[in-house]
């Protein structure tokens, strides 16, 4: 990988490791349904006037509206207004290996020992996380891991559904979520206009940064990323970012760095990374070819 493009990779892990800090801060002075409701607003805004999908394409962006907008996101903000940053973003990657069960549920597709291997040392690290003090309650815990389950479903969802641009998918999705996130800010929140008059740099900031840094700055670069190298040369890369949401939290935030988090932690991303990093195939050998038919299919 060209040295400027590693450093895109963490300028990426950065911009979304940061994004947990800002929401954690954002939520002190902002309801997290009615933050999230902002941020698809400014999303939507920025993206969908000048994009457009197909009918075809409609029927999996609605059902996107549900999985990742009002099930990861809007359940991810509210989870994280009573956990850590560190520990919220560790729970939300268990998304990878309910991934992996629902692809063998419903795509029938075959699981392997590694995935399986790697799943239970993942779910392992859970178990040593809830025996530290830094784990939520139960409620939190529960809409954190529904917030993973929620990014497993889209995942699905996407494998299945037409192809879509994901800028094009990110603003449209965002513009279908905000009447469900917003009418549940109605029904579960209150003084909504008191806490957007009132909200400070931190409220704001919050909307703000998940919308642009996050959601179109940070994607922008991922997906470009993925133009030029492979999957597997990215992931374990990407690996990197709920650690740097912990140190984060524990530098920004005065999160606790509990023997528990930091192992828990390590089972979790190390089984992820089990379950995600292959080894690539070396290229078969190929006899030379003349020059007006030389083979290129192994470069």
């Amino acid at each position: 990988m060209p040295l400027r493009d590693f450093y895109l990779v963490l300028a990426v892990i950065l911009l979304w490791a940061f994004n947990n800090i800002m929401i954690k801060l954002g939520l002190a002075e902002m309801p997290p349904l009615l933050m999230t409701t902002l941020r698809f607003m400014l999303v939507a805004l920025l993206i969908v006037p000048f994009t457009r999908i197909t009918r075809a394409q409609l029927p999996l962006v609605l059902m996107l509206a549900g999985t990742f907008g009002l099930m990861h996101f809007g359940f991810l903000f509210i989870g994280l207004k009573y956990a850590e940053a560190g520990t919220g973003a560790l729970l939300v990657q268990l998304g990878t290996p309910f991934a992996t069960i629902l692809a063998a549920i419903f795509l029938k597709e075959r699981l392997r020992l590694k995935p399986v291997i790697g799943m239970l040392v993942s779910f392992s690290g859970v178990v040593v996380l809830a025996g530290g003090p830094t784990l939520p309650g139960p409620l939190a815990l529960t809409l954190l891991l529904l917030s993973a389950l929620g990014w497993a479903i889209t995942n699905l969802l996407v494998k299945t559904g037409p192809e879509i641009e994901p800028l094009t998918m990110a603003g449209w999705l965002s513009m279908l979520a905000i009447p469900l996130v917003g009418i549940g800010s109605l029904v579960f929140e209150q003084h909504q206009w008191t806490a957007m008059t009132s909200a400070g740099w931190r409220g704001w900031g919050a909307v703000v940064y998940s919308a642009v840094m996050s959601s179109i700055v940070a994607y922008g670069l991922w997906n470009t990323l993925l133009r030029r190298h492979s999957v597997e040369r990215l992931i374990p890369l990407s690996l990197l970012t709920p650690v740097a949401v912990v140190l984060m939290g524990v530098v920004m935030l005065g999160e606790s760095m509990a023997i528990n988090k930091l192992a828990g932690g390590a089972l979790v991303v190390g089984g992820i990374a089990i379950i995600n990093i292959r080894r690539p195939r070396r290229p078969i050998a190929r006899p030379t070819l003349t020059a007006e038919g030389d083979d290129r299919s192994s470069r």
